[in-house]
């Protein structure tokens, strides 16, 4: 069995470390070459609230060699056509991509390599690089969960299934999912409205949920998705235990007022994580948003549903992209049109 995360960042540095302090052989490919320089020196060195540095085998893309049986897929999705083509050629007739990107990333894959050679897994955790070679676990243990997945029935082939179970157990708890779509759709709420806004607003998730006018963002986004969702007869499955639809998908004021003072709550495991897509922005680089906001507002537009504090978030984001304005708090104006939203 020969295994790699391609696209060893945070998180599959972290999920890496894992595997491979179980004795487990496993390759982690990265673009950048400082990172797998020194993880290749000194090991992967894992920090925040777990701390342990482990050997991992380190890869440049160039130096990737053979075939594999899975390849786990962590890549931001930007050039994900292409990179995907590419990795087609390093899969055994048999082999299986498992991507845990976000959005939906499945229905691209799947029409490049197959139903029956596309997983998806979706991560209930986060983490960020302070460092080459150091990555710091920005949420709680209890927090390790992978949901895993397919999109159709043909998708559930089982092909190499219970090894990834497997693999994945060495880190946290699997949960097996039969509505795989709906979970995630549960992801792309926490996705779309905490990222999208720490990304638009420069903040932590903690920030988002304790500042006034971004928890009422954050709980009206959450019901626009709710909402997109149920016109498709999407089932959102809970997070964590927790139904988030029983919670956010309020029908009065009482409802309402009980959902705005979960949010902070919800988030107290994860209040020290940045959005993936902010990090790029402060960075210079393109963000995700048209693959986890973008997948919002292409769903609710095919059952002409209404996503309009959504859709300004993906707006606001490609100006920060085109550098027309910068990640900040003072963005928080922005969405003054919904005065009868925020104020």
């Amino acid at each position: 069995m020969k295994v790699a995360i391609y696209g060893a960042g945070s998180l599959g540095t972290v999920l890496g470390a894992f595997i491979s302090k179980a004795n487990v052989e496993i390759d982690l490919i990265n673009r950048n070459k400082e990172h797998v320089q020194i993880l290749k020196q000194n090991g992967a060195k894992i920090i925040g609230h777990i701390n342990f540095t482990q050997k991992v085998n380190a890869l440049t893309v160039e130096e990737m060699d053979g075939k594999y049986d899975i390849i786990f897929l962590l890549t931001k999705q930007i050039d994900n056509e292409n990179v995907v083509k590419m990795l087609k050629s390093h899969l055994n007739n048999d082999g299986v991509i498992c991507t845990m990107q976000n959005g939906l990333p499945e229905r691209l894959i799947s029409s490049i390599i197959g139903e029956d050679n596309t997983y998806g897994c979706i991560i209930g955790w986060g983490a960020r690089i302070n460092q080459p070679g150091v990555v710091e676990v920005t949420s709680t243990p209890d927090t390790f969960e992978f949901t895993l997945g397919a999109l159709t029935e043909k998708g559930r082939s089982k092909k190499h299934f219970n090894e990834i179970i497997k693999l994945l157990s060495l880190m946290g708890k699997v949960n097996v999912s039969e509505n795989f779509i709906g979970d995630r759709f549960t992801k792309l709420l926490i996705n779309s409205s905490f990222s999208g806004l720490s990304a638009v607003l420069g903040v932590p998730f903690g920030t988002v949920a304790k500042n006034r006018k971004s928890r009422l963002l954050v709980q009206y986004m959450i019901k626009e998705i709710i909402n997109v969702a149920k016109a498709h007869n999407i089932k959102i499955e809970p997070i964590q235990g927790n139904d988030i639809v029983k919670f956010f998908d309020y029908s009065n004021k009482f409802k309402q007022k009980i959902s705005y003072m979960l949010i902070p709550f919800a988030m107290r495991k994860h209040k020290k994580t940045n959005s993936g897509m902010l990090r790029d922005l402060l960075e210079g680089k393109k963000c995700e948003i048209d693959a986890i906001n973008g997948v919002v507002s292409f769903y609710a537009k095919e059952v002409n549903i209404p996503s309009p504090i959504n859709d300004l978030t993906i707006k606001l984001v490609h100006e920060i992209e085109n550098q027309k304005r910068q990640p900040s708090l003072d963005n928080l104006k922005e969405y003054s049109i919904f005065n009868d939203f925020i104020n």
